[in-house]
């Protein structure tokens, strides 16, 4: 007996009706549910591929810490290198020496004073006195190329002579402050004497005699 049996033909038509939207109602479930089955597998291999991005990331991140450390060396290492100390000295720079002999330059204004030709002349009665005071200035270093007498006249007293504004000047000063003795600027008689520091000696002169 169909379940149809005892209805009217309108409620018959509505009940086909009822039924015929339950399949179609089915058959559009069945698909959906197949098409969202298929939408949940195609989603996994994106997730698991963006899975690697990920993990890649930190592993990513040890190498640039690594670089940034290791440039740290090079640059404490420059920074190590300092300039040469301030207590040696820079290339080029002179050293001081001790002051030279006779002739040869010194390290002051001093020593080279001592440079200067000096010339020794007795003006007394007393034999070898010059050449008494020209051991004295040779033994202080001083250059004295001749020893002679000097009779065109009577000296007061022991002086060295030398002309002005030439570097006999500072030299003759320095010689007279040593041995005690003065020091003038040439007189006539002896202008034009040959160049240099004119010491002409008398008998009140000591031998060895060094002023302070």
């Amino acid at each position: 007996m169909s379940v149809f049996s005892g209805m009217s033909r309108p409620m018959k038509a509505a009940g086909v009706a009822l039924i015929g939207v339950a399949i179609i109602a089915a058959v559009i479930g069945g698909i959906t549910a197949l098409g969202g089955g298929d939408g949940s597998n195609e989603a996994g291999p994106s997730g698991t591929s963006t899975q690697p991005g990920t993990s890649g990331g930190p592993s990513s991140a040890p190498p640039s810490t690594s670089s940034s450390s290791s440039a740290t060396p090079p640059s404490g290492s420059t920074s190590s290198s300092s300039p040469p100390s301030p207590s040696s000295p820079p290339p080029g720079q002179a050293t001081s020496s001790a002051p030279g002999g006779p002739g040869q330059p010194g390290g002051d204004q001093q020593a080279s004073n001592k440079w200067v030709t000096v010339r020794v002349f007795n003006n007394s009665t007393i034999k070898g006195l010059a050449d008494r005071a020209a051991e004295d200035f040779r033994g202080g270093g001083w250059n004295v190329n001749e020893v002679s007498n000097y009779s065109q006249g009577i000296i007061p007293t022991t002086t060295a002579f030398y002309r002005p504004g030439t570097d006999e000047e500072a030299a003759a000063k320095q010689l007279a402050q040593e041995f005690g003795i003065k020091a003038e600027p040439r007189f006539e008689g002896i202008q034009s004497a040959s160049p240099g520091v004119i010491v002409i000696v008398t008998k009140e002169y000591q031998s060895g005699h060094k002023g302070s």
